[in-house]
């Protein structure tokens, strides 16, 4: 069974059937609708799009009938299935970090009882987390004497290692980012194969940061590799900023924080044709570009125009997200996902 990605308008019908021959998409498994409008983004819990950018949904679609979806909510999550794929999502509003902590370990443990009640005896196979999209309140904040993230990290982390499911090598792809008003919100695709995660060799893996980052470390992989579709591998590349080892370059230079992202983005790409036949191409894939000061648009796109070329796919089909990067020196973080033929 194949499962699909598209960016459309939020209005937008379901696309004619894929190259691979699949038939059309007959349910919208999950959905992420994005908007330049502060009250709808608070609503949604979604960083804003840049000004001037159109609205835009982001879908996961599956050809079942409509017939098979199942649907529902466990605890603080709400989720979607096909029998086989699913997506989750969960928005939960914090008010002090004891609180925060606690949401999170609480909300990812719903999580982790959807995929087990999803995939147990009932659906017949196992699912697992391939790629969380994590948004926080201002995620760079001090809340009651430690930052928004670091609160999260310890109620991610606590989850994880509580459901006996690895919080370090193994670790679904995932980003986090900071918006500027709402709710914490997390969106999750799972599906039935382990996926297989990709390191950066540039970068310390997330999951050993030192303690200097906090007292938990980030619980995700720099990219995990999946197959969505037959004969085909998918790429799910992990929010990536200008980080090499674990310090953060460029402090203040818009450009250069981008074009090292760039270098890591490729660095992602290399480890995976290292594990697969598949072949990925930055220029084709689907590309989320998150800045914290949205007047730097404008410097970043010139830089990657000019290492992907204008008119390459990815660059011109990009989306353009005001967020906040996890660490307060980071200007830009950039995530990305792709297909490619075994």
């Amino acid at each position: 069974m194949t499962l699909r990605f598209e960016r459309q308008p939020p209005a937008a019908a379901c696309p004619a059937p894929c190259a691979t021959g699949a038939p059309p998409a007959a349910i919208v498994l999950g959905e992420r609708c994005h908007d330049s409008d502060a009250a709808l983004a608070r609503a949604a819990g979604l960083p804003r799009l840049l000004a001037g950018e159109p609205p835009c949904a982001e879908r996961w679609l599956s050809p079942v009938s409509p017939a098979r979806l199942r649907q529902g909510c466990t605890g603080r999550v709400s989720w979607r299935s096909d029998g086989r794929w699913l997506h989750a999502s969960a928005r939960i509003e914090v008010q002090s970090g004891a609180q925060l902590r606690e949401h999170t370990r609480a909300l990812y443990a719903d999580l982790f009882e959807v995929l087990r009640l999803q995939g147990g005896p009932e659906g017949g196979i196992r699912l697992h987390a391939l790629k969380i999209w994590n948004y926080l309140p201002h995620i760079t904040a001090d809340l009651d004497g430690l930052e928004v993230y670091r609160h999260f990290n310890i109620g991610r982390q606590q989850a994880f290692l509580e459901a006996g499911l690895s919080a370090f090598e193994g670790a679904p792809a995932a980003c986090a980012l900071g918006h500027h008003d709402g709710p914490l919100t997390v969106h999750v695709l799972a599906g039935p194969e382990v996926p297989r995660p990709v390191e950066n060799p540039r970068q310390v893996s997330a999951y050993h940061y030192p303690s200097a980052y906090g007292p938990r470390s980030p619980t995700f992989s720099r990219a995990a590799l999946v197959s969505l579709a037959p004969d085909e591998e998918t790429l799910l590349v992990s929010g990536t900023a200008s980080i090499v080892g674990h310090e953060t370059c460029h402090v203040g230079d818009v450009a250069a924080q981008t074009a090292e992202t760039l270098r890591n983005l490729e660095a992602v790409l290399a480890s995976a044709h290292r594990q697969t036949s598949a072949r990925f191409d930055l220029r084709q894939m689907d590309l989320t570009v998150y800045l914290r000061d949205p007047g730097d648009r404008a410097t970043v796109e010139a830089v990657l125009a000019q290492a992907l070329g204008a008119a390459a796919p990815g660059l011109r089909n990009a989306l353009w997200l005001h967020a906040d990067v996890c660490r307060a020196d980071l200007l830009v973080e950039m995530e990305a996902q792709g297909h490619a033929r075994c």
